[in-house]
């Protein structure tokens, strides 16, 4: 039995409430970007580690108690989990979830989208850093663009109320291509939302000349299609949204530049079941133990509105005020513990 919302849900210690939970249903992931997982081979989460769908459903009722919202379903490569709608439709159960979303590299997605609407799913976000398809063989080690196109013109098609286009930039690789990442996204009817390059996972390669600005961002646009429009509004989202002159909206998510840890309302949920309050957390609360050792909702409830209202994490504004920014893990510490890795946290 689901143990009763609490009456305001818990806050941490800078009164950010608990609302928002990413879950990474997978590890694995059938492309490999450099800002993410850059490496030919990886060290694998043991598969009977792996939260089942029917723990997930639990786990999500009980997030649910404590004033989740919205959750976003998240890998590695989402859609490598087999029967992923099946999942879909057990969280699409929970009245309380008002949001459920979707991020995927798109190209299982043109088999699945029907499937995943009809299940539940409401929205969707495709990462899509480049339309040529030679940058994308060199920068993920995959010859499947056309497959991603053919994943968002199906998501268009399966009916989404939301379909958002995510692009990292990157100095050097394709900050070339923002405008007309733009335009295709203006064209398909993508909000499309620019990410300054993290240094976070396996981006072993990062560097702070590699990063580019929300501000350079912006100047590129600008220098189109004139001024662009800061559309302000309530929410804790990471996004900052801007328009054009005719009503596109677009996004930007300036986490290295300009962090917004101070509203940072989600949660993490690793592949294995780690409760990480973080992006950048080390220490996270096992939930698979709680779940196969017997552990009631109420006493789950209790442990992770403990840990939330400890919780004073801000690792991106942290990472931010260093003197002397460099990479965040070697790829030493990072196989001597995969959960470091984006692809196990869910990003």
């Amino acid at each position: 039995m689901i143990a009763p919302p609490l009456p305001n849900g818990p806050t941490d210690r800078l009164k950010r409430p608990l609302r928002n939970l990413r879950i990474s249903v997978t590890d694995r992931c059938n492309l490999r970007c450099r800002y993410c997982m850059p490496e030919a081979e990886y060290a694998w989460l043991p598969r009977e580690s792996i939260l089942t769908f029917e723990e997930i459903d639990r786990v999500v009722g009980i997030f649910a108690a404590l004033g989740v919202r919205k959750v976003r379903l998240t890998g590695g490569e989402p859609l490598l989990r087999h029967d992923l709608a099946t999942l879909v439709s057990l969280i699409a159960r929970h009245d309380a979830i008002a949001d459920m979303a979707l991020t995927t590299n798109g190209v299982l997605l043109a088999r699945q989208a029907a499937a995943l609407r009809t299940a539940g799913l409401r929205r969707v976000t495709v990462s899509l850093d480049t339309l040529r398809p030679e940058r994308m063989q060199e920068f993920a080690r995959s010859a499947r663009h056309a497959d991603v196109v053919s994943g968002i013109d199906a998501a268009r098609s399966a009916g989404f109320s939301s379909i958002k286009m995510n692009t990292v930039v990157i100095r050097g690789y394709n900050d070339d291509e923002v405008l007309d990442l733009l335009e295709f996204a203006r064209d398909r009817g993508l909000e499309a939302r620019f990410i300054e390059y993290m240094d976070v996972g396996g981006a072993t390669g990062w560097a702070m000349d590699q990063v580019v600005s929300q501000r350079e961002i912006l100047e590129l646009v600008a220098g189109r299609y004139g001024p662009v429009r800061e559309l302000r509004e309530a929410g804790w989202a990471p996004a900052q949204r801007f328009a054009l002159h005719d009503g596109t909206v677009f996004g930007v998510i300036a986490s290295t530049t300009a962090p917004f840890c101070r509203t940072c309302d989600r949660g993490r949920l690793t592949a294995d079941g780690t409760f990480l309050l973080c992006l950048y957390g080390e220490v996270g609360l096992d939930l698979r133990e709680l779940l196969r050792g017997g552990a009631s909702d109420g006493e789950i409830v209790e442990r992770i509105a403990s840990a939330w209202r400890a919780r004073n994490d801000r690792g991106a504004e942290e990472r931010a005020e260093l003197a002397d920014r460099g990479i965040l893990h070697r790829i030493e510490s990072l196989r001597a513990d995969t959960r470091r890795e984006m692809h196990t946290r869910g990003g």
